[in-house]
């Protein structure tokens, strides 16, 4: 996670390339911030060659006068002189099997950030840090990750050094960019300067167009052969470079990096009272923000962790010397996944490069009766081996899951009026069929194919018939179908494997489906008379996600779907919130055994980083929209219709999704969930379904004790969805309960255990941040969430229930 002190000013030094001179100017700020008598600490995270020319060892010697302000210190070090991956690669081929040492990512981070904890604890005082990074932007780590993404968790302000030699322009803007592509935060650009080559003159004004200062100082002298006459010159050399006398030193870069680092804590502290002044959030009641503790303050995010400003929350920096030494930064775990939009981890470098890749190409371009190579991959890849295989021969792209959802009602009204010949007046009064507590975006059209509810608006026209489904759930470790009274005279199914609620085809000639047909069929045809005709079936596969996570049961939308087929209703799915592996599949019609007419996707479509979605239509449906006159067209489109950059972004993010659910997390996964439910009999004579059909990157053990909770009511898991009701107070929506009973989560040193340490970037406790639905509090990991989060998540819901 990210880390930022008000006494303890740290910054990372990155070079251009190798050779330019990091450790040199490194020394040079290390003298100048030690002659404004405040503390100094270098970090060389790893050194490779002979421990005589170590870098750390080349500070320490020229330190200056004040040597006695200033440690240093190396975490890795190596003999041969290679770059980190080899050197660390061939120190455990020669240390042998039995001595693995090379760390993973992870591991190396937390050693970076618990030495700059443990430097920041060590001293109250004003203070610098400088970590001075191996090679160029790029050069490797030890684990073989580059620099730029194995670093990236810490986010550290950075001082790039500029290449001063011929090309050090090019290497030197390619450095920075490299570094913008990842959001780093460059203060300054330091180089040399030559005299011949003149880079500097350059580099000064691109850089300050872009907001970073310049800073050029003479060059080292030559290296003298003798070694006492060497020491001499250099010693002279560093004097004057870290000279008081802001003659071209580097002590007015430290009093720079200083102010700059200020204007960072300043602007944290600012943000939550502005924010209040100015922002409408939207789901927020402003009513009931108290103030600016309330305000989540969001400095970067990594993977599945945001890293949150908390200096608004804490106690006067007067008070205890821990909150002065402490990070202003925290590391809080995204619990919602950023509303369902995270598949693959916030700022994930593949996704960035994708987007930046396609604006560089295209920027934007108009879309009708025009193609681009990212749009059509797309829209092959979807139709032809996604959701849309077997079933779909259109894409439609637009940019959010609303404004998809209002393009598949459009399809599927079209495809209606045709097939039942609805006359002009009829069409302005079609209604839809669909579940009561279903969502299906806040634009007009999409508030209009739902029930009246909470996010519904003054203009809202409820067109069509909701029916109340039966809800899955798992309580005292078993799952059980709730059936409402209305929808048949029987008893609710409990204490059934998971897995046999959800084969679908083994359940449709049970005693509970032949009852679902017959309350379904009896509405239609009373229905059929309506003075609302109905033109479609809009469904939330499998999960109603906004309307209180409720896992609908299979059985009843497939018995739906059959019932609108034979009726001639085309049929909807709404996958955006469930699609596209959130449930552990790519899509619910091969689990119902049925599929749609048209079909929704959008947010894990690109990985959460912009906004997308697809709506894939059946040739029927596309051949309703045919003919001469224009006017027959779908004429909906906007100005960013399938824009490259969402196209080529969601074409990455499909890649790495398909990475990932043949990987071996999901692989162990599914085998916990098979080990607890395969070939176990289901009631009503059906027989389970195969296991790995229905599962959860949750852990079974930790779903079976929390559904055996008392202040639990219920608990359900598929994929990376969890969700429980709690239970007491208030019920529905407007709840406060399941917020009020979480709300310990919201404390990073609350309920830890020994997973924290490992499962935040850099190895440090952590938050979570969450969203409830009333009663219902609900966690959504990302696809990639590695297995030691969940698990650290697990234990932190654990402990805040009182557990």
């Amino acid at each position: 996670m990210s880390l930022l002190f008000k006494h303890l000013r740290v910054h990372q030094v990155f070079g251009a390339n190798t050779d330019v001179g990091k450790t040199i100017l490194t020394s040079g700020l290390v003298r100048a911030s030690a002659a404004k008598k405040n503390r100094v600490f270098y970090l060389k995270p790893v050194s490779t060659g002979p421990i005589q020319d170590a870098d750390d060892e080349h500070v320490n010697r020229y330190a200056g006068p004040h040597k006695a302000l200033v440690d240093t210190h190396c975490l890795y070090r190596f003999d041969e002189p290679v770059s980190p991956h080899l050197a660390a690669g061939m120190a455990a081929k020669k240390a042998g099997a039995r001595s693995v040492i090379v760390p993973t990512d992870d591991a190396f981070i937390t050693s970076v950030s618990s030495y700059i904890r443990k430097c920041a604890a060590g001293t109250a005082e004003k203070s610098h840090m400088y970590i001075e990074t191996a090679g160029g932007v790029h050069s490797p780590t030890l684990s073989g990750t580059t620099q730029l993404d194995s670093y990236r968790p810490l986010f550290l302000p950075t001082i790039l050094v500029g290449d001063s030699r011929l090309g050090g322009i090019s290497s030197t803007i390619s450095a920075y960019e490299s570094l913008l592509l990842r959001g780093y935060i460059v203060d300054s650009v330091l180089l040399f300067k030559d005299q011949y080559y003149r880079n500097w003159e350059y580099l000064g004004p691109y850089f300050a167009e872009h907001g970073v200062r310049v800073s050029a100082v003479d060059p080292p002298p030559p290296r003298e052969a003798e070694p006492s006459r060497n020491f001499l010159i250099t010693e002279e050399y560093y004097s004057k470079l870290a000279a008081n006398d802001h003659t071209g030193g580097l002590f007015g870069v430290v009093e720079y990096l200083d102010e700059r680092h200020e204007e960072r804590i300043k602007e944290l502290y600012s943000m939550p009272r502005r924010t209040l002044d100015t922002v409408w959030w939207p789901f927020v009641q402003h009513g009931l923000v108290k103030g600016e503790g309330d305000v989540n303050v969001i400095d970067s995010a990594w993977g599945d962790h945001f890293t949150v400003f908390n200096g608004h929350r804490s106690p006067s920096p007067s008070t205890p010397s821990a909150v002065v030494t402490g990070s202003l930064l925290e590391s809080q775990f995204d619990g919602s996944a950023s509303w369902w939009t995270q598949s693959l981890g916030h700022a994930h470098p593949a996704l960035n490069l994708a987007a930046a890749r396609a604006a560089g190409r295209y920027g934007h371009v108009m879309y009708p009766q025009a193609t681009h190579t990212p749009a059509l991959r797309l829209a092959e890849r979807l139709v032809h081996g996604g959701p849309g295989k077997g079933w779909a021969s259109r894409a439609f792209i637009s940019d959010n899951g609303s404004t998809g959802m209002e393009i598949a009602l459009k399809m599927a009204l079209r495809v209606a009026s045709k097939q039942f010949g609805f006359a002009p007046q009829e069409r302005k009064k079609i209604g839809v069929l669909g579940l009561r507590g279903s969502y299906h975006g806040d634009t007009i059209g999409a508030m209009d194919a739902c029930e009246e509810g909470v996010y519904t608006c003054e203009w809202h026209q409820a067109k069509g018939y909701w029916f109340e489904p039966p809800s899955v759930g798992i309580k005292n470790g078993r799952a059980f179908v709730k059936i409402p009274s209305a929808v048949a005279k029987q008893k609710d199914v409990e204490g059934q494997p998971l897995s046999w609620v959800y084969n679908v085809s083994a359940r449709l000639d049970t005693a509970l489906a032949s009852a679902y047909r017959t309350h379904v069929n009896g509405t239609l045809e009373k229905l059929a008379g309506s003075a609302t005709p109905l033109g479609a079936l809009v469904l939330e596969p499998l999960v109603l996600g906004a309307g209180g996570m409720v896992f609908v049961d299979p059985l009843f939308q497939r018995v739906l779907i059959d019932a609108a087929r034979s009726r001639g209703l085309p049929v909807i799915f709404d996958e955006v919130f469930a699609g596209l592996w959130r449930l552990g599949m790519h899509s619910a019609a091969p689990l119902l055994g049925a599929y749609p007419d048209v079909a929704v996707y959008a947010k894990v479509l690109t990985g959460g980083l912009v906004p997308l979605a697809v709506t894939l239509a059946s040739e029927d449906v596309f051949r309703a929209f045919e003919g001469e006159n224009k006017a027959d067209a779908l004429l909906h489109g906007h100005s960013y219709s399938a824009y490259a950059v969402g196209c080529e972004v969601a074409n990455a993010a499909l890649d790495l999704s398909e990475r990932v659910v043949r990987g071996e997390a999901w692989r162990a996964a599914r085998a916990a969930w098979e080990a607890v439910g395969e070939g176990e009999e289901g009631g009503d004579g059906g027989a389970a379904a195969p296991a790995a059909a229905v599962w959860s990157v949750w852990s079974p053990q930790f779903i079976d004790v929390l559904s055996k909770l008392d202040v639990i009511e219920q608990a359900m898991t598929l994929g990376t969805v969890l969700a429980f009701k709690v239970r007491g107070g208030d019920i529905g929506y407007q709840s406060h309960s399941a917020q009020a009973m979480l709300k310990t989560l919201g404390d990073a040193t609350v309920g830890g255990t020994s997973h924290d340490v490992t499962s935040a970037p850099g190895g440090a406790p952590f938050s979570i941040h969450f969203r409830t639905l009333g009663d219902v509090a609900y966690f959504i990991t990302s696809l990639n969430t590695p297995p030691a989060t969940i698990r650290a998540v697990e234990d932190r819901i654990w402990a805040s229930l009182g557990r």
